[in-house]
């Protein structure tokens, strides 16, 4: 489930507005190879625990009634700067790797782990990769192992470790206020998935076994004032799906203090050949064609956010995602434990945040909301109904040799009726995770 940020890509887009076209390209301000590069390390432990509610057992094993994980990860990365010329050349590389904590094969499935051939919690996983990149003015293109932010292809970094894909992006700013990216994407590992092609398809991979999968992508965000975004994206997944995209976000000011915000997003997505296949809770309705959008409503007023929105699902069934990476779902909606996407649902939230700076604790921050979904549409099962309330609470250190260290302790509840038990049983959701990222070039 992903959890919606205000739209990370518009405000990239807003920050690079300021450049101008043709003038000081940002390879004309190359330092080199070395003197740009950087290396970073980012070390996570994370603690989850699903207790399962109403009689419902861990899906996953059967054995217990609750799913509990504990690990570490840690995370290093290395970019470089690009040499000097007409044409930069640099390179990117990762080395991540994850151990144990605590977990056993009664409560596994959580995420934070694979299992190994007896059906028990991997002790250890490790990989590496690594990509070559290219700039030419303010184009970059990159070829390799990647994480990817696209609405229609996003990877996730949700549990320990990112999801990766292998492939090519290519991104450019050379228009004030535009920034254009495409790719195309052949491999995708999971989370807990050390290989190329892990990632889990409709049937048994990303490639199903029978060949591999692309994926293409095409994004196209522009800033019309300050305050106003609009972003277009459209991808091609071979024999899954196309889909289409759009954003509309919106900031007015009020006063020094106090702004309203909208946002709107929107999908569309058209099946083809396995992605017909695709039985979205287990019902027997199958397919993936599917038209889903949320409209977010947010007035921010010194500490305090109140936030309201709705969204809506129509189609042959709900809205699909995970073979083009389990961060695509770029909602109000999709928050810890559901996406409230299902077919025919129409769903609304209320949520309201509160930073604690302006109270003389910088670095505290709390969050509270709360989504219903309602006129699922089931096979013979009767209306699907489903509810989530989420708690949140996050502080992040200031100074002193722990700078940026953070804390975040995160609870869901989510209820279904016996109708939509399919999608997910009734559970307690509570997660702490501890993540501490340093500089070290």
């Amino acid at each position: 489930m992903r959890v919606m940020k205000w739209s990370m890509i518009a405000l990239a887009v807003s920050a690079a507005g300021t450049s101008q076209f043709a003038m000081a390209s940002s390879q004309d301000d190359s330092k080199g190879f070395l003197e740009d590069q950087s290396l970073t390390a980012k070390t996570r432990m994370e603690y989850m625990n699903r207790d399962y509610k109403n009689g419902a057992s861990n899906p996953s094993s059967g054995t217990s009634g609750y799913r509990q994980d504990t690990g570490v990860s840690e995370l290093l990365q290395y970019k470089s700067g690009f040499t000097q010329g007409t044409v930069g050349v640099g390179l990117d590389a990762f080395v991540m790797g994850s151990a144990k904590l605590d977990g056993g094969s009664g409560r596994r499935g959580n995420g934070l782990f694979a299992n190994d051939s007896d059906g028990n919690p991997e002790k250890t996983q490790s990989k590496g990769g690594a990509a070559i990149k290219f700039r030419l003015s303010d184009t970059v293109l990159k070829y390799g192992q990647q994480t990817v932010a696209s609405p229609v292809f996003s990877t996730d970094d949700s549990r320990l470790l990112p999801e990766i894909a292998t492939g090519t992006s290519i991104t450019s700013t050379e228009i004030k206020g535009l920034e254009l990216s495409a790719g195309r994407f052949t491999a995708l590992s999971k989370q807990t998935g050390m290989g190329r092609d892990s990632i889990g398809g409709v049937s048994d991979g990303f490639d199903n076994g029978k060949g591999l999968t692309a994926a293409n992508i095409f994004g196209a965000t522009y800033a019309f004032t300050e305050g106003f975004t609009g972003t277009f994206a459209a991808s091609d997944v071979d024999q899954y799906f196309k889909k289409q995209y759009v954003n509309l976000n919106y900031t007015l000011p009020m006063s020094d203090t106090q702004s309203l915000n909208f946002d709107f997003n929107g999908y569309r997505t058209r099946g083809d050949k396995r992605g017909d296949l695709v039985d979205m809770i287990g019902d027997g309705t199958t397919g993936v064609d599917n038209n889903v959008w949320s409209l977010q409503a947010a007035y921010s007023v010194g500490a305090h956010k109140f936030t309201i929105a709705h969204q809506r699902s129509t189609g042959d069934n709900g809205y699909y995602y995970g073979v083009d990476g389990n961060g695509t779902i770029f909602l109000a909606n999709s928050i810890q434990i559901s996406d409230f996407v299902g077919r025919e649902e129409r769903s609304w939230q209320a949520r309201y945040d509160i930073n604690m700076t302006s109270y003389g604790v910088p670095g505290l921050s709390f969050m509270t909301r709360y989504v219903k979904g309602d006129n699922i549409k089931t096979n013979g099962l009767g209306e699907g109904k489903e509810n989530e309330w989420n708690a949140e609470s996050k502080y992040v250190m200031q100074s002193g040799p722990a700078k940026d260290l953070s804390f975040r302790l995160r609870f869901a509840m989510y209820r279904s009726n016996g109708a939509y038990s399919g999608y997910s049983a009734d559970n307690n959701d509570t997660r702490l995770i501890v993540e501490y990222p340093l500089s070290i070039l």
